[in-house]
C-alpha cells in the first residue's frame, strides 16, 4: 500500500467520520438508539447539507496545509487564525462550530505570544480540540525513531490550542498507534505494542502519575474488552481517546466503526472524526463507501491538498535520504 493511498485512507476517513456526526452532535445514546445513524444525513444539530465537516477537519487541513511548508508552529497557528477570522479550510466560508479553550488559544495567537504557549495549561482545559486535529503529525513523523523528538513536536502542536499533559499525552498516543498502522501492523498488533511503549516510556519520563493513571483503562488495560456501557462519549479528551480506540477496535471495517462511534451520542462529529482516521489508514481509502466520499463539501479541494501534501513527504524523505 503505497503512501498516497495511507494518506487518503486516513484524512478522508476522518473528514468523512466527522460529516457523519455533524448532524448528530449533541444527542443522547439513548436517543440514538431509538433513531441510529446509517449514512450521511442533512441538516440536524448545525443544520448543515449532507457531507459538511467541521472545525476537525477544517483545523486537520490547516495542519496540513502548514506541514507543506515545513515543521514551523507559528505558521501552524496563523493558520489556525486564518480559519477562525476569514473562513479559511471550511466547507462553506463560515466557521459554524469552535471550542472554547480553542477560541481562547487562537484569542492568544493574534495578540502575538508564541506558538507553543497559546494553549490552555489548567485542567479544564482538556478538551478534545487537538487530538480531533493531530492525524497529520502521524504522517509527518512516521520514519522518526527519535520517540522523545515525536513526544516533543506532537506536544507543541498540540499545545498551541491545548498544552496541558493529558490533552498532549493523549495526541502522542493517537499518534503513535496511526504510525503503527501506517507501518503495516495488524490492529490488535498495534495496540498492543502501544501499550507496553507506553508503559514503560511513562514510567521512565517520570510523568506526573496522577495524570497517567488516567489513562489506564487506554494503556494498562485492554480497552476493546470493555463494554459500550462504560465508555463515555464526551468532549473530555480522555473520553474521546477511549471513545474512538473501542469503536475502531470492536468493529471490522471502516463503515461499522465510524458509525458505531456515531451511535455513541454526544461528541459525535469528533469522536467519529478521531476513530475515522484510524479506520481509514488500516481498512483502506477503498473500503470507505463511495457515496460517502462524493457527498462530501469540496471533495475535490481535500482530494488535491492530500496529493500536495504526500508530493510534499515524499520530496521531504528523498532530501532526508
Amino acid at each position: 500500500m503505497n503512501l498516497l493511498y495511507k494518506i487518503k485512507g486516513g484524512i478522508f476517513g476522518l473528514t468523512i467520520g466527522d460529516a457523519l456526526g455533524v448532524p448528530y452532535e449533541f444527542e443522547s445514546r439513548d436517543a440514538l438508539k431509538k433513531r441510529p445513524a446509517q449514512e450521511m444525513m442533512a441538516y440536524g444539530s448545525h443544520n448543515q447539507p449532507a457531507g459538511t465537516w467541521s472545525d476537525d477537519s477544517s483545523l486537520t487541513f490547516c495542519l496540513m496545509e502548514s506541514l507543506l511548508n515545513g515543521f514551523d508552529l507559528n505558521d501552524i497557528a496563523q493558520q489556525f487564525a486564518s480559519w477562525y477570522d476569514f473562513s479559511h479550510w471550511t466547507p462553506y466560508g463560515r466557521v459554524f462550530d469552535i471550542g472554547m479553550t480553542t477560541r481562547q488559544a487562537i484569542y492568544r495567537i493574534k495578540q502575538g505570544y508564541r506558538a507553543e504557549q497559546c494553549g490552555g495549561t489548567d485542567e479544564h482545559s482538556n478538551g478534545n480540540g487537538s487530538l480531533m486535529r493531530i492525524l497529520p503529525m502521524a504522517y509527518y513523523l512516521q520514519n522518526e525513531e527519535n520517540c522523545h523528538r515525536r513526544f516533543k513536536m506532537v506536544k507543541d502542536v498540540s499545545s498551541i490550542t491545548h498544552g496541558h499533559l493529558r490533552s498532549v499525552l493523549a495526541c502522542i498516543i493517537y499518534v503513535d498507534l496511526a504510525i503503527h498502522l501506517l507501518q503495516g501492523k495488524e490492529k490488535s498488533e498495534a495496540y498492543r505494542d502501544i501499550r507496553l511503549f507506553f508503559s514503560k516510556f511513562i514510567k521512565d519520563q517520570q510523568l506526573d502519575p496522577t495524570e497517567t493513571v488516567l489513562f489506564s483503562r487506554v494503556i494498562e488495560e485492554d480497552i476493546s474488552k470493555l463494554k459500550e456501557s462504560s465508555i463515555e462519549s464526551s468532549t473530555y479528551v480522555i473520553h474521546s481517546l477511549e471513545a474512538a480506540l473501542w469503536a475502531f477496535l470492536t468493529t471490522d471495517n471502516y463503515k461499522d466503526a465510524v458509525l458505531k462511534a456515531v451511535n455513541l451520542g454526544e461528541d459525535t462529529d469528533t469522536i467519529a472524526a478521531i476513530t475515522g482516521g484510524l479506520a481509514g489508514i488500516y481498512y483502506g481509502y477503498d473500503n470507505i463507501p463511495e457515496l460517502w466520499k462524493y457527498q462530501l463539501a469540496r471533495f475535490e479541494d481535500i482530494e488535491d491538498l492530500i496529493n500536495r501534501f504526500n508530493l510534499n513527504l515524499r520530496w521531504a524523505s528523498t532530501i532526508k535520504k
